[in-house]
């Protein structure tokens, strides 16, 4: 009798164990990646999209085929650049959209040519580089890597990467010095150094309250909090870290920058391990949970992929991040739909917001996927 009620306590135990281990095993995380990808391929949020919206989608897709090797990934990545012709998105009005964006795309171009050098796959973004119109980021980044006349965090994710890609395909060094310029600038102006994290533009500095608390434009007093904290957006600083660890990727340990990225990711991973939540989320304003008191998976899903891919290239210190990625693994995957919808991702925008379970987006599905692609790494470099 005895024997009988200890393996009442003991299988059901054992079997817990085994369902929560099985997220982080290779197959799993091939099958969670196929699900999710499968369905938002099913579920476009629109027809055509040749921005940063579905360029963000697809450099997860493209991370995977370079984790797994699973040709199918690969065919699904080329195909949307044929329906592209292998170009980028044209010029945006201007002051309405950052040039940095249209760069997204090009990453998922770039790699492909990696994969197998056609040159019809970079020869378009080449000439998209050298139109007259853009220029480049060091004589014209009011035209290039600026929003609305604003540097912006997000756009450390979609150029500065595709630039270091382009520089490892060319050995053009201009690619680069153009790569340095944009990223630095940026992070000279938006980086606070006591945070060690980002803003997402000036607009959200606390030293800008007093002069625009009175101005109804900015009636939502969006530099501070209602508890008095600043506003750092989760997404916002995921783009950056993101960035850097795609930088990284591309960019030789010999380049001069290539330890002020490293240390930037190490800054920043620090700051990301003491604001993460008890359930392994981080929530929409990294600064004060409570101004936006929701899971978010976007900003999250970042975060596991820069924090994995430190690990996994000897950056972060394993003992002390692998704890913090398998919490967060744990708590996005529980928020994939039966149907292979992620959910609780924050739509599109420029800040910290209320959100809801039903909400997601290309991106967000992209986000996962590139998480999901170190992750996949990580459990086949450390069984």
């Amino acid at each position: 009798m005895k024997k009988a009620l200890l393996a009442l306590f003991i299988i059901p135990s054992i079997s817990l164990s085994l369902q929560a281990q099985s997220i982080f095993e290779k197959d799993h995380i091939k099958k969670l990646m196929d699900k999710v990808n499968s369905y938002q391929l099913n579920h476009p949020w629109k027809e055509y999209d040749d921005n940063w919206i579905r360029g963000t989608y697809y450099a997860g897709v493209m991370a995977c085929y370079l984790a797994t090797e699973d040709q199918a990934f690969l065919k699904q990545s080329d195909a949307l650049c044929e329906t592209l012709n292998w170009t980028l998105p044209t010029l945006p009005p201007k002051h309405e959209a950052s040039g940095v964006n249209l760069l997204t795309i090009g990453q998922t171009m770039l790699q492909s040519y990696m994969v197998k050098k056609e040159k019809k796959k970079i020869r378009f973004i080449i000439e998209h580089l050298e139109n007259p119109e853009i220029k480049n980021p060091v004589s014209n980044p009011g035209e290039w890597y600026y929003e609305e006349e604003r540097r912006y965090v997000d756009g450390l994710f979609t150029g500065p990467p595709t630039l270091a890609m382009l520089h490892s395909i060319t050995g053009n060094d201009k690619y680069l010095q153009w790569m340095e310029a944009c990223f630095w600038d940026v992070y000279g102006k938006l980086y606070d150094t006591d945070e060690n994290l980002f803003y997402r533009d000036k607009r959200f500095f606390p030293e800008a309250m007093e002069e625009r608390k009175n101005n109804p434009k900015w009636k939502g007093n969006e530099q501070v909090t209602a508890a008095g904290k600043k506003v750092i957006w989760s997404r916002g600083n995921g783009w950056a870290f993101a960035g850097i660890a795609r930088i990284l990727e591309y960019l030789t340990m010999e380049h001069a920058s290539y330890k002020r990225y490293e240390q930037l990711l190490k800054n920043m991973a620090k700051a990301l391990k003491k604001c993460q939540s008890e359930e392994g989320f981080w929530y929409p304003n990294l600064a004060d949970p409570e101004y936006a008191p929701f899971k978010e998976t976007s900003g999250t899903s970042f975060f596991i992929y820069g924090l994995a891919y430190g690990i996994n290239n000897g950056i972060l210190s394993s003992e002390e991040y692998l704890p913090v990625v398998k919490k967060a693994w744990k708590s996005v995957t529980d928020e994939i739909s039966a149907e292979g919808k992620l959910q609780w991702g924050q739509k599109v925008g420029d800040r910290p917001v209320q959100l809801s379970k039903d909400d997601s987006h290309e991106y967000v599905s992209g986000t996962f996927l590139l998480a999901a692609s170190e992750m996949y790494k990580m459990n086949r470099n450390n069984p």
